[in-house]
């Protein structure tokens, strides 16, 4: 089996939990056979916002199709 990464960052403005679950959800939406996620960065926006914009950047790996 062999699999390809990709980094994807998640936004939420309630936490980074929910930022989190945002990249994965696109993640597994667009991707088939997603194997595991790492978070690599975690960062909160507050400059020029009326609310915190809470952001991950995810290493995601999936699966690549045996042809």
């Amino acid at each position: 089996m062999v699999y390809k990464k990709i980094d994807l960052v998640g936004t939420s403005t309630e936490s980074f939990d929910d930022a989190v679950d945002d990249a994965l959800d696109r993640a597994e939406e667009t991707l088939d056979d997603v194997s595991w996620a790492e978070v690599i960065e975690q960062r909160v926006g507050i400059e020029g916002r009326d609310e915190r914009q809470y952001q991950v950047e995810v290493e995601v790996a999936f699966a690549l199709d045996d042809d």
